[in-house]
């Protein structure tokens, strides 16, 4: 039995990036660090065991999870 994929595009906004935070994420990614490597083997994990809309959802309960920490 094959499931329906669950479109995760269009939708009222929620959260909100600035171009700040994401180049500071960048920049902790491309850094040469521990913490770097350790990211981009997580991602290119990520990247070959999920497609692109499992990577979206995984993407938004990360950030709300990380929202409702604070």
């Amino acid at each position: 039995m094959s499931m329906k994929a669950i479109d995760l595009t269009g939708g009222e906004s929620v959260y909100c990036i600035n171009e700040g935070q994401l180049q500071r994420a960048y920049d902790l990614v491309m850094s040469d660090s521990l913490t770097a490597d350790k990211i981009n083997a997580h991602l290119k994990r990520l990247e070959e065991k999920l497609d692109r809309n499992e990577r979206a959802a995984l993407a938004f309960i990360l950030i709300d999870r990380l929202l409702k920490m604070q």
